[in-house]
């Protein structure tokens, strides 16, 4: 029995590292040539494989942005221990998303390539949001070790995925070495999320008197 389980954990390996080769073929064919225009044909012969190898572990081009989602979300599921619940909130969801923006870098040119084209796929694009890129959001979450709020956990998911999204856009087109435009604006993202999550924990009661102040600033100032 030894023996064949150690069988096993070896034939694994190689099939994890075809895949993260044809993930990183199709990202730099992206890059290159933009995603529409990707096959599947191009990403295997890039990858030195065969159309069935890929299709072994990769069915469509739709599962190999699924499998880029997974392999970063085990990057930085892997960098997250049990001493961060000693940090702010907001310290954690920072680090993680600048983890998680990390380990995308290799594979930039490729992920700008298929924000410009995956828009016009939407059948793709409602399927990774809804599957794969939903899960991303809750390994997140428990990443950073926020715990959902019941009922309020959908507001969570929507509110981090919304600012990842914003910040992803700004990191595409930051060319400094130290990524200080990106961290701006996730700060800046974060300090709103922060404002509407306290109004949340008020409750209704909370949110009614943000909104009464909201609307009497401007009759203050116009007197």
């Amino acid at each position: 029995m030894a023996a064949k389980k150690k069988t096993k954990k070896a034939d694994a390996t190689p099939a994890v590292d075809v895949a993260t080769d044809i993930i990183g073929a199709a990202m730099k064919l992206a890059g290159v040539q933009g995603w529409r225009d990707t096959t599947m044909a191009d990403i295997a012969d890039a990858a030195g494989i065969t159309l069935v190898e890929l299709r072994q572990l990769y069915g469509s081009k739709t599962a190999i942005l699924a499998g880029l989602i997974r392999q970063t979300d085990d990057i930085v599921l892997a960098g997250s221990g049990a001493d961060m619940v000693e940090e702010p909130v907001r310290d954690r969801l920072f680090d993680v998303i600048m983890r998680r923006l990390d380990a995308l870098a290799p594979y930039r040119s490729g992920i700008a390539a298929v924000a410009r084209d995956l828009p016009r796929d939407p059948t793709a694009l409602a399927c990774l949001a809804a599957g794969p890129g939903r899960r991303s959001l809750q390994w997140m979450l428990e990443a950073a070790r926020i715990q959902p709020w019941g009922l309020a956990a959908p507001l969570q998911i929507k509110g981090l995925g919304l600012v990842y999204a914003s910040v992803l856009r700004v990191w595409l087109s930051d060319e400094g070495e130290d990524l200080s435009k990106t961290m701006a604006a996730l700060n800046k993202a974060l300090g709103r999320v922060e404002s509407v999550l306290a109004t949340l924990r008020r409750g209704p009661r909370g949110f009614r008197r943000n909104n009464h102040k909201e609307t009497e600033a401007p009759e203050r100032d116009a007197e």
